[in-house]
């Protein structure tokens, strides 16, 4: 079975296919912005990340959440809970963490199916 590498880099790829199922890495929003902008950002990162893998957010299987504050929860959710396909929510899981740096406020790690 073949994998294709999405934007490779020397120490990951954005994403990696493996025949049915797109592994997505952590994405992040822009450092400065706050956590709704972030939130924002990410989603759009990964609606473009998952097109280019020939699947879209109706496809996803699951989702993981980090916080780098547990008290932005409710304001990733708002965001969240407009983005995600009513019809098809993934199983989630939602925690915190220190992220790579203290400027990341969200970072969302997906898997889908192709």
């Amino acid at each position: 079975m073949s994998i294709r590498r999405i934007d490779p880099g020397r120490r990951m790829s954005d994403a990696v296919v493996h025949g049915n199922t797109v592994y997505l890495s952590g994405q992040v929003g822009n450092p400065g912005d706050d956590v709704t902008q972030q939130t924002h950002t990410v989603l759009e990162q990964i609606d473009a990340l998952l097109a280019e893998a020939g699947t879209e957010k109706s496809k996803i299987l699951q989702a993981t959440i980090w916080l780098a504050d547990i008290k932005d929860f409710g304001a990733m959710n708002a965001v969240w809970d407009a983005w995600v396909d009513p019809a098809n929510p993934p199983a989630r899981a939602t925690g915190e963490s220190k992220l790579a740096t203290p400027d990341y406020l969200v970072e969302v790690i997906v898997v889908a199916a192709v």
